[in-house]
């Protein structure tokens, strides 16, 4: 699952997936629209139940700081895909 908030200046990409080794992933990458400024953090759920409860703490977060959802697709959907591609790159910075 791929989520994106943005403002008229910043965005929020989530991603949760699930790694080689079944493991559950909370990928949260954010920053500023058209630069290179951000971060990205990668967390190790204990299951999918606990990337669910950061997901909607997430959720929560972002609209309290008026931030709109832009995306929600899947993995494999070809939106999907380019936005891991993105998120990739994120991770070589």
């Amino acid at each position: 699952m791929i989520i994106c908030w943005e403002t008229d200046h910043d965005y929020v990409l989530l991603h949760i997936h699930q790694d080689m080794f079944g493991d559950w992933i909370f990928s949260r990458a954010w920053g500023q629209i058209g630069t290179q400024f951000g971060g990205l953090k990668h967390q190790l759920a204990e299951d999918r139940d606990q990337a669910l409860m950061w997901l909607e703490d997430e959720i929560t977060i972002q609209a309290s700081r008026g931030f709109r959802k832009v995306l929600e697709v899947e993995d494999q959907s070809p939106e999907g895909r380019e936005a891991v591609e993105q998120l990739s790159l994120l991770d070589s910075l």
